[in-house]
């Protein structure tokens, strides 16, 4: 999944009712997760029984809506955590999205090197 530089997933606390559209879930993004949702970060959001994923974001003049539903199985969740939301790698989402548990795996370190041979 290619993501433009910058932005920021964020994977809400709590279910939500995913009968939700677009509008009421950029209120929640603004009012529960304390964002701002025409900033143009991912937010995800899952239902209670944890097969289905919503992402919301804005893209340039308009609200986007990702949708995937589990057939068999639920989306695997992070350990729980107090925050609204929990700020995510690409790696993550990826690992969400396809149902694996990649909590677990800890992220690729970043590399900085000043001078290429």
């Amino acid at each position: 999944m290619f993501l433009p530089f910058g932005c920021k997933i964020y994977l809400a606390s709590t279910a939500v009712d995913l009968r939700k559209s677009y509008q009421t879930l950029g209120i929640v993004v603004k009012n529960i997760l304390a964002h701002d949702p025409l900033c143009g970060h991912l937010f995800v959001f899952y239902n209670k029984v944890r097969d289905t994923l919503k992402i919301l974001y804005w893209d340039t003049n308009g609200f986007c809506l990702w949708s995937k539903k589990l057939e068999k199985g639920k989306f695997i969740l992070p350990f729980s955590f107090k925050e609204p939301s929990l700020e995510m790698s690409v790696y993550h989402l990826q690992g969400l999205i396809q149902g694996i548990d990649c909590w677990q795996i800890p992220k690729a370190k970043r590399l900085s090197y000043c001078v290429i041979s």
